[in-house]
């Protein structure tokens, strides 16, 4: 829960949003809501009848709760665990407008490898809750990565997975 409230402190949810989430009854997930929020970790607000939870970036706590998430969830380790439980992957890398330093909104990631599609789309509707921008996603294999490397322009891209510096260079 600390992930979803201090990673993204803009984020909000509902107690059977994050029930439903996390795959837990309400009752645990309220239990555990209310001890974030009677800590003042959680500020809560009212909509209807439906109790919205989100951080508090006013605790004097929160700068190192959320650095100490951060930390956790180290982008290296996370991708290496969440890109192993996809497949054989050779390579992976982010093109478009976020290699080329701009935040359109959109996340062009391209996978070289053989990949579980199913379980990707859903780290990637995940992902997109999380980041608040739309993840695009291309897999290839050797072969298409070698057609299409020059429309790739992946010589601009930025490498997160495999023998980037060797392949940056294609």
């Amino acid at each position: 829960m600390l992930l979803k409230f201090f990673l993204n402190p803009e984020s909000k949810s509902y107690l059977r949003e994050l029930a439903e989430e996390f795959g837990e009854s309400t009752n645990a997930v309220r239990l555990e809501l209310n001890r974030l929020a009677e800590a003042g970790l959680l500020e809560t607000t009212e909509n209807g009848r439906t109790k919205v939870y989100q951080s508090n970036p006013k605790h004097p706590l929160f700068p190192d709760i959320q650095s100490m998430v951060r930390k956790f969830t180290g982008i290296d380790t996370l991708l290496e665990q969440v890109l192993s439980k996809l497949g054989k992957i050779d390579l992976a890398f982010i093109t478009g407008d976020y290699a080329r330093g701009r935040d359109s909104g959109i996340i062009d990631l391209v996978i070289v490898g053989e990949v579980d599609q199913s379980y990707l789309q859903k780290l990637i509707q995940k992902g997109e809750s999380l980041i608040h921008r739309k993840i695009r996603f291309l897999v290839l294999n050797n072969k298409e990565l070698e057609k299409l490397k020059e429309t790739l322009k992946i010589k601009e891209s930025i490498p997160i997975w495999g023998e980037g510096e060797k392949n940056h260079a294609l």
